[in-house]
């Protein structure tokens, strides 16, 4: 079935299709997903939480570290996202639960979770409301492990600037966009501060009674064709703005993709944070 002519979000059928079948042919989700579920100390787990968890790539991390006995929960706001999970991943230790993470303490009992972890999420969120969520939840000792993108906390790995050789390919994008659509990219300032960065998060991690134990910039790397792919999910697709259908915005990645070469490295750059709910905490 062709995608259709319209971003119309992660609870649509296509977008959860296209998002599944990416993550079982490119390594970025599986890698960032064990990465995290191993900052988690689970092997002595008996409840996880995988937040945002949308089809379940990180759910499957979590299971494959948890022991026989453990349950993994799965939240996400995303019914299209789940159902595709429920398909294609099958394990009687993993549930989900169709809801905001803003409502996690309304469906996981206080003090009762080992480990939260939330992979490539947590920007998307209300963190205030999710933090406090996630400090009812944890219990004392708890861990809660996420990463946020390079770009929203305002980081950089330094493997960026050493493999990068020449342009990315969302710069690409923009530029056969207005080249051969007179599209108008937005405009960049310099001075506009990142959305979510780590001075912000300890902050707020702080005000729900989380304390910061670990933070690590990390780097993933992948290929001009793995990023190809990525863009090609219909809710990733470049230019965001400009009225584009769908089909349009694949046209323009194919021929910006051309101007590439597939094998090229690219870098994305990563804030992983590891908070806990303090053992001496009333």
């Amino acid at each position: 079935m062709a995608p259709q002519d319209a971003l119309t979000g992660w609870d649509d059928k296509d977008n959860a299709e296209a998002y599944v079948a990416f993550t079982r042919t490119h390594p970025m989700y599986n890698a960032t997903s064990r990465d995290l579920a191993c900052r988690g100390e689970l092997i002595d787990a008996d409840l996880v939480v995988d937040l945002c968890g949308g089809a379940g790539a990180t759910a499957r991390a979590i299971l494959g570290l948890v022991p026989d006995r453990a349950r993994v929960v799965s939240v996400d706001s995303s019914g299209a996202m789940q159902r595709v999970g429920r398909r294609t991943l099958s394990d009687p230790r993993l549930s989900w639960i169709t809801a905001p993470a803003e409502q996690l303490a309304e469906h996981v009992p206080d003090s009762s979770v080992d480990a939260v972890v939330c992979n490539s999420a947590i920007w998307k969120t209300d963190t205030l409301a999710v933090f406090a969520g996630v400090a009812r939840v944890l219990r004392p000792g708890g861990r809660f492990i996420f990463n946020i993108g390079g770009g929203f906390a305002g980081v950089h790995h330094p493997d960026e600037h050493t493999v990068r050789t020449g342009p990315s390919l969302n710069t690409l994008i923009h530029q056969v966009a207005a080249r051969d659509h007179g599209y108008t990219p937005p405009s960049k300032n310099k001075g506009t501060a990142p959305k979510l960065p780590l001075k912000t998060v300890t902050t707020e991690l702080a005000a729900a009674g989380l304390a910061v134990v670990g933070t690590e910039v990390t780097a993933q790397h992948g290929t001009m064709a793995e990023k190809k792919a990525w863009l090609s999910i219909p809710v990733f697709a470049r230019p965001a703005g400009g009225g584009f259908t769908h089909a349009q915005r694949m046209e323009i990645l194919d021929a910006a993709y051309a101007l590439t070469t597939p094998d090229t490295v690219t870098v994305t750059s990563w804030l992983v944070v590891v908070a806990q709910r303090p053992t001496d905490r009333s």
